[in-house]
């Protein structure tokens, strides 16, 4: 495994705009939280190597890397090994496996193509040298408890109270998420000066360009809902990959929960929960897919599908 090392480094031409004569670098970007890389199934990882192999990403940050509690119902650790090192391995990719324990992560990993270079103080980040730009990969996973969508839709989920208004959800969701928000923030700042900052994950939490009124008017969603944590990373300057490329939230759902249950399910709520969103003067983003298990919920299909969470996948241009 890499040794872990302070993340103090010179930027040697982090400044865009002092390479003009450089030709763009392309990179595609890949999340998938892997439900355990087959282990909560009873399977090999062979079918999480498959997916990550089918999109052929340049780096790649995984969810939940290790097996859960069994049983699990809401929060649960993380028991046995990560599967990181051998789904590295397996491709050829240099690897970080996010060991610390906090409000941000559950047995998350960052895999690579470039060599990766230092990590962040929170464990959520990595620094890659990507030709000759350095670029900061974040992989999070935020709690998943309380569920806002559950506690509007009188969905029972380990005891969490209803709720009823966009206020209360909003709160809700502010108090859940609020401690791993804030570590990633200060991990953000001390990657202020590279040339591209993508942050991936599993927010647990839907976004606010999905929950609108026109969503809530053909009932898709109960209601408008502005959602925090979407809303106070684009306030910082990221742009979320998918809604850029797809901004109609009628037409493009984008559903990366679950495809493990019927849309229709009254026991479940389908939503997009998983994204990978970039900051980077300048940079282009190309396409985005979400990869999964049949058309028409995923532009990538890969059978069988190893999780109870769809993949997403971005392709960008940095200059």
């Amino acid at each position: 495994m890499l040794a872990r090392i302070l993340l103090v480094f010179a930027l040697l031409g982090g400044c865009v705009g002092g390479h003009s004569d450089r030709p763009p670098l392309r990179l595609t970007v890949m999340f998938f939280n892997t439900y355990g890389a087959g282990v909560n199934d009873g399977k090999t990882m062979d079918e999480t190597v498959a997916v990550i192999r089918a999109v052929n990403p340049d780096i790649v940050a995984l969810g939940e890397v290790r097996a859960e509690s069994d049983p699990c119902t809401a929060v649960c650790p993380a028991t046995g090994p990560s599967r990181a090192p051998e789904i590295a391995a397996a491709l050829g990719y240099s690897f970080y496996d996010q060991q610390q324990q906090n409000e941000a992560l559950w047995a998350n990993a960052i895999l690579s193509r470039y060599p990766i270079t230092g990590s962040t103080a929170n464990d959520l980040g990595v620094v890659i040298n990507a030709a000759d730009r350095q670029v900061a990969m974040f992989g999070i996973h935020l709690t998943d408890y309380p569920y806002q969508p559950y506690q509007l839709l009188g969905i029972p989920y380990n005891g969490a109270p209803f709720l009823d208004t966009a206020d209360a959800a909003i709160a809700a969701a502010t108090a859940a998420r609020g401690p791993g928000l804030e570590l990633l923030l200060q991990d953000l700042a001390s990657v202020a000066d590279v040339d591209a900052v993508f942050v991936a994950g599993d927010f647990n939490e839907p976004s606010h360009r999905d929950w609108t009124e026109r969503a809530a008017a053909i009932g898709r969603h109960p209601l408008r809902v502005q959602y925090p944590t979407t809303l106070r990373l684009e306030s910082l300057g990221f742009v979320d990959t998918y809604r850029a490329v797809f901004p109609d939230e009628i037409e493009k759902p984008g559903y990366t929960w679950t495809p493990t249950t019927a849309v229709d399910d009254n026991d479940d709520h389908h939503d997009r929960i998983d994204y990978i969103f970039m900051r980077a003067p300048a940079g282009r983003i190309e396409s985005v897919f979400v990869v999964g298990e049949k058309s028409p919920e995923a532009d990538i299909v890969v059978t069988p599908w190893p999780s109870d969470h769809r993949a997403v996948v971005a392709t960008v241009s940095i200059p």
